[in-house]
């Protein structure tokens, strides 16, 4: 066998190889480096007050990333010993009337057959020749001044302030969501870290 022909076939090797090792981040606690990075993390702003986030690698795909942001706000309220939870407005020095514009990658509400049509998060996103740049609904929206970027996004970063709560949700509130129904409807489409042997 020729060197080219041995180079060839070593490099379709390897490329089989790291394509099989490839895959998109998992429903994890947050990791910053090895083979999957990226995952939930947490902060405690008050009592009953956390900044959630979930990070995905360039694999992991926005619909993805906003799914396990939401599996994890439900999953933090129970942990805490809470029922429900709720999305906080963080536009406390703007007029009380809230104009949310759509994001045109996103379809209305939340996908996946539930209707999670007010969980609308912050979003970071990761484009080679812009770095990290942020959008968050409430407050404006580069998506559409950048939308040729939009296909040279690398990596979706989430992000959502939550108000934790105990009892029955209040019926008729959009941006209040029961934590275990939430669990119970989205458990099937949450992939976990495969275990290492």
């Amino acid at each position: 066998m020729s060197f080219r022909k041995l180079a060839l076939v070593g490099a379709l090797v390897l490329t089989a190889g790291l394509s099989a090792c490839a895959t998109a981040t998992p429903y994890q606690p947050r990791v910053t480096s090895g083979a999957v990075t990226g995952g939930f993390s947490e902060q405690k702003l008050e009592g009953d007050r956390y900044r959630v986030a979930f990070a995905g690698n360039s694999l992991t795909s926005r619909e993805t990333v906003e799914r396990y942001l939401l599996y994890r706000a439900a999953e933090l309220t129970v942990q805490q010993g809470y029922d429900w939870f709720e999305t906080a407005d963080r536009r406390t020095d703007r007029t009380s009337r809230t104009v949310v514009d759509t994001d045109p990658l996103a379809r209305p509400g939340f996908g996946y057959g539930y209707d999670y049509g007010f969980w609308r998060p912050s979003w970071r996103y990761f484009g080679p020749r812009l770095g990290w740049r942020s959008w968050d609904p409430y407050w404006g929206d580069p998506f559409f001044a950048d939308r040729a970027e939009v296909r040279t996004i690398e990596k979706f970063e989430a992000g959502a302030e939550i108000v934790l709560h105990k009892g029955k949700k209040p019926e008729g509130d959009p941006r209040a969501y029961d934590a275990r129904e939430i669990m119970t409807n989205l458990a099937s489409s949450i992939v976990l870290p495969t275990p290492k042997s």
